[in-house]
């Protein structure tokens, strides 16, 4: 009898061991699937046997939650019990943003484009080339989308953007079965980090591979930059922005522009100040400090002197205008006059860094021409 029971006893808790231990090692094989991306912090992608994990951390400004898509290929079957499951690679997609086209035309996949809100926004040629053609359907405006024709032309996947969690109009979309990405490329704090987005349009035309080979060379292309910035033998000073609404406001000293000048090797004025969006000054205390900065950038929407002295008289008195070193995004138009700064900069950080260099520091980039960066005329 003792011998029976003991023997008993012994295999329940051989059976238990191997439960638990089923279970932890399920839990490592879990914990072990590696995030994929590096730099962004908004997005993750997770790989397994059947299917891609694509989680979205940061929909929204002070996001608590964050959404899981699972991304199945063709004839895959996976069980899953919580998210939503997109079919790819996506055939159509509908775009709020103008950051979201270089990605998708990166790809070569301008064509999945089926609407976008604002048409006359896009700049990206062969975009345009195709709304010339009638093949991109017009949605209205970005914050109330035309929801019956966007339901009417069915795409796989709607690419949004919002500012707070409750959005009607999405919700509406999202009922009706059509999945809806809030892309939070716009709050990454580092240039890479925006860039790297690039990687989650990878993920939903299976080109994955594809998109990390873009990446690298955007990242290979901006730490090539920041070392030839440090051969510099002096740093020049900066000054940033412009008045609105007799408020100055300029890039904070964590801010992604900041990090720009700062890799750039200059010397920006206000380099050490905290947080990571943009600070509301005065214009006393802004010509007070940067009266002798060495460049200006980023003016507005002004494009030449006279209509930067015609705006304020008292910008005549910044050394930089004086010695005509003020250079503006403002210059470099699409065919419909849409600025393509804030299209293509989100994917481009290696080109805006470069441009900066050279127009601090033009010995070190002899043959380079700024892209998006102009003087003002």
């Amino acid at each position: 009898m003792f011998k029976k029971n003991t023997i008993k006893g012994f295999c329940l808790s051989l059976g238990f061991l191997l439960f638990f231990s089923c279970q932890n090692q399920t839990k490592k094989n879990v914990e072990n699937v590696k995030n994929d991306v590096t730099y962004a912090k908004g997005f993750a992608l997770y790989h397994y046997k059947n299917y891609t994990k694509l989680v979205i951390k940061s929909p929204y400004p002070d996001a608590k939650e964050h959404f899981d898509y699972y991304l199945v290929k063709e004839g895959k079957h996976p069980k899953i019990k919580n998210g939503i499951t997109i079919n790819i690679p996506i055939k159509k997609i509908v775009a709020t943003s103008t950051t979201h086209i270089p990605m998708i035309d990166v790809l070569n996949e301008a064509s999945t484009l089926v609407g976008f809100p604002n048409l006359k926004y896009i700049s990206t040629p062969g975009v345009r080339q195709l709304i010339d053609k009638n093949k991109v359907r017009e949605l209205g405006n970005s914050t109330l989308l035309n929801t019956e024709v966007l339901l009417n032309i069915k795409p796989d996947v709607v690419i949004g953007f919002s500012m707070q969690s409750q959005n009607k109009m999405y919700e509406t979309i999202k009922k009706k079965g059509i999945p809806v990405i809030l892309n939070g490329d716009w709050l990454e704090q580092s240039p890479l980090g925006r860039a790297e987005w690039v990687k989650l349009f990878g993920a939903l035309y299976n080109k994955e591979k594809m998109a990390d080979s873009i990446f690298t060379e955007i990242v290979n292309d901006y730490n090539s930059a920041q070392k030839i910035a440090k051969q510099a033998k002096s740093r020049p000073t900066v000054l940033s922005g412009i008045l609105f609404n007799n408020i100055w406001n300029l890039p904070a000293g964590n801010s992604f522009e900041a990090q720009f000048l700062k890799q750039a090797n200059t010397q920006y004025y206000w380099q050490e100040t905290s947080g990571k969006g943009s600070l509301s000054l005065s214009f006393e205390s802004v010509l007070n400090k940067a009266q002798n900065a060495d460049f200006w950038f980023a003016p507005g929407a002004y494009t030449s002197f006279n209509q930067l002295k015609n705006a304020n008289l008292h910008y005549a008195k910044f050394k930089a205008f004086k010695s005509r070193q003020i250079y503006t995004f403002a210059l470099t138009k699409g065919a419909t006059g849409g600025f393509i700064y804030y299209e293509e900069s989100p994917l481009k950080p290696n080109i805006i860094l470069k441009d900066i260099i050279k127009i601090t520091h033009p010995e070190l980039l002899p043959n380079y021409t700024p892209y998006f960066l102009k003087k003002l005329n």
